[in-house]
């Protein structure tokens, strides 16, 4: 792989033409963390809201010291829902458990659905156990993509207590739901879990039923 030139990627963060921005950017996937970081930061306040939203992404990616604050502080208050949104997203990819009470206020009082969603993902990525009151109430939403984030992060998160909440979702009319079901109950030993997917076992659509197979498989693997 060819070494990465840093101070061309420098130059071309402050180009006028927001393709150079958003190639040099990308062209940091490669760079470690210390280096990539000072780069990244440069365009978070990017005048082109699509660099902006890369450069929030990569600093989950990519972080340093001051990614953890720098990410609550957009979570909280940038106008912008779906800058809100990838911080809240980044934040989880740190897996840092300082993030869990950013988060837990972010899906109890920001306004927008797409911030409460991502926050509920990162909830899962942090696998803090604590996060189990706020996902019960992720899974009241009547929005599906809600449900399912909410049931992965219960399954990412391991925990047992939440499974008779989460059965209630084997005849969701979401195939989706149905299949994040499948899949957190991999990560789910408990009495019901096994019946529960042999059901989900046999379901209509192919994704469910082999996502079914495969936590089957993984739950007789632990023994």
């Amino acid at each position: 792989m060819a070494p990465v030139d840093l101070d061309q990627i420098a130059s071309q963060l402050n180009s006028k033409d927001s393709k150079d921005r958003m190639l040099a950017l990308a062209s940091l996937r490669n760079v470690p963390a210390d280096q990539a970081a000072p780069l990244i930061k440069r365009a978070l306040h990017d005048e082109n809201l699509q660099i902006r939203s890369m450069a929030v992404f990569a600093l989950g990616i990519k972080p340093d010291e001051e990614s953890l604050e720098i990410l609550t502080k957009l979570l909280k208050a940038d106008p912008d829902y779906g800058i809100r949104a990838d911080a809240a997203g980044a934040l989880g990819y740190l897996e840092d458990p300082r993030a869990f009470e950013t988060l837990v206020r972010a899906f109890y009082e920001d306004t927008d659905w797409l911030v409460r969603f991502s926050a509920a993902v990162s909830l899962g990525n942090l696998k803090d156990p604590r996060a189990h009151d706020v996902l019960m109430q992720a899974l009241k939403s009547d929005e599906a993509v809600m449900q399912q984030a909410a049931i992965a992060a219960i399954g990412e998160i391991g925990d047992i207590a939440a499974v008779e909440e989460i059965l209630t979702f084997a005849q969701s009319e979401d195939w989706l739901v149905r299949q994040r079901l499948a899949e957190a109950l991999g990560h789910l030993p408990s009495p019901k879990t096994e019946p529960a997917l042999r059901y989900l076992e046999k379901d209509a659509h192919f994704q469910v039923a082999e996502a079914a197979r495969i936590s089957l498989i993984r739950l007789q693997k632990r023994g």
